[in-house]
């Protein structure tokens, strides 16, 4: 992982209290540049980090069928404000060759990749493209769905719209049919 420097974060909240119109020495405000410091440290902690490390236990069980963890809660920062976007993630694969992984595992990847200045798109094509390289499967199809607080808060302020981006690799991609009946399942 990146070393995230603190200090240099704590520094740049204070001048933009300070920019905003607010007193950085008020009570108050005193210790928030540290709190928010730290909160970026949490934030962004996937940055330098490989989402194909997290998929570690690699099983050989002969199942070539479909194995989907749905509702994996996310949430990341939009690269374009700086603020939250916070969903679900559903991800799914068939296995070839009998690899599967654990299923904690995708939880995992899902929460590394989200852990950085994020677009949800390529939240999104990054899953799928990390379990194609590492396990190899016959297909993969990840769905995720945010909402995004650069929508709720600022601009158009719409709370409650939600975008819903996919991602297929191999049969989902070439096969309409098992592309609708695993997004189904997904959503269902």
């Amino acid at each position: 992982m990146k070393e995230v420097n603190l200090g240099q974060i704590e520094e740049a909240v204070r001048m933009i209290l300070a920019a905003v119109g607010e007193d950085p020495n008020r009570e108050g405000l005193l210790d928030t540049p540290k709190r928010v410091a730290k909160m970026y440290a949490e934030v962004f902690e996937g940055l330098g980090k490989n989402p194909e490390d997290e998929l570690t236990a690699l099983f050989n069980e002969m199942h070539e069928e479909v194995v989907i963890v749905k509702d994996i809660p996310f949430f990341s920062m939009c690269e374009h404000h700086l603020v939250p976007f916070y969903g679900k993630a559903h991800v799914a694969y068939i296995p070839r060759g009998g690899r599967v992984t654990g299923l904690s595992k995708l939880a995992r990847v899902v929460e590394t990749v989200a852990r950085q200045p994020q677009l949800q798109e390529r939240i999104t094509a990054t899953i799928a493209d990390t379990l194609v390289n590492k396990i190899q499967p016959h297909g993969v199809a990840v769905i995720v769905e945010a909402e995004h607080m650069c929508m709720t808060m600022r601009g158009v302020k719409k709370p409650g719209a939600s975008t819903i981006t996919t991602a297929v690799r191999g049969l989902y991609h070439e096969d309409p049919q098992a592309r609708a009946e695993v997004f189904s399942l997904m959503r269902g």
